[in-house]
């Protein structure tokens, strides 16, 4: 297993309230006190995902960075929901909030920030969120991918399950997920096929993730674009960003959907100046 920065095992291990156990794997230096920073992964990920920004953001930061449940070294439970998924990040919040004696900030990549803007709605430990093409406009062709990418769940093709899903929803181009698939990471990948499917069928029905929803959030949210993206997540970041009361909307230039690898620099130093503000 490829482990990059994090540690082998997890720093800890906490029970969410269905008794689900989630991982948190520390990263960063940071004086006493210093407020931590929760790392939100997003689908088809798990706390790897933040192997390239997290040494940055760790410079001057405490970072806790979860498996959500059903990936890595988190557990699972057989009726899943995806306001389970929200209720995870409100604890793991809860629980780093009150080690540090005040609220955290939270940073999400893709749906991982949508569960940091929703978890913020339930709990007061959450004091910013920051997150990177988390909302995108839907499509009419959603349900038709999904029903694909369900279709060949169904049929057990995890790799193809994972490649349509980077072409499709995410829009890597080719020679981008070429070099994915010959990356180390790509069969951890694969293997959370099951939390893929699941978890786009939430996004494009559960009203908790939705715009009206998440327009309620009151504290201070960043998102950030790639200019290089989908138009998709760009016009979904200002639905939301019109309708928030502590909003800001920035782009980074040339970047695609996975800015915290690519585009680390930029996507850290905006990050790092929000969450310093």
């Amino acid at each position: 297993m490829i482990e990059g920065p994090f540690s082998a095992t997890p720093d800890r291990s906490l029970a969410s309230r269905d008794g689900t156990r989630i991982a948190l794997f520390e990263l960063g230096r940071a004086a006493p006190g210093t407020r931590p920073v929760l790392l939100v992964h997003g689908t088809s990920g798990d706390h790897r995902t933040w192997r390239v920004s997290g040494p940055i953001l760790g410079r001057r930061r405490r970072l806790a960075a979860m498996d959500r449940r059903g990936r890595g070294d988190s557990g699972d439970a057989p009726a899943w929901a995806i306001e389970r998924e929200v209720e995870d990040v409100a604890v793991a919040a809860e629980a780093l909030a009150a080690e540090s004696g005040g609220p955290v900030d939270v940073v999400g990549h893709s749906l991982g920030g949508r569960l940091a803007l929703a978890a913020a709605l339930e709990t007061p430990a959450v004091r910013r969120v920051a997150v990177y093409e988390s909302m995108a406009a839907r499509g009419a062709a959603e349900p038709a991918l999904v029903a694909a990418l369900r279709a060949r769940l169904d049929a057990g093709d995890l790799d193809g399950l994972l490649a349509a899903f980077m072409t499709e929803a995410v829009g890597m181009p080719a020679d981008e997920l070429a070099a994915f698939r010959a990356d180390p990471i790509w069969g951890s990948r694969a293997a959370a096929g099951p939390t893929i499917v699941r978890e786009l069928e939430a996004a494009i029905s559960a009203p908790a993730l939705g715009v009206e929803a998440l327009s309620g959030v009151r504290v201070p949210v960043l998102q950030l674009v790639g200019s290089a993206s989908s138009t998709r997540f760009l016009d979904g970041a200002r639905a939301l960003d019109s309708r928030l009361a502590d909003g800001r909307l920035e782009v980074i230039d040339g970047a695609r959907h996975a800015a915290h690898h690519s585009h680390a620099a930029a996507f850290c130093a905006r990050v790092e100046a929000f969450l310093d503000a």
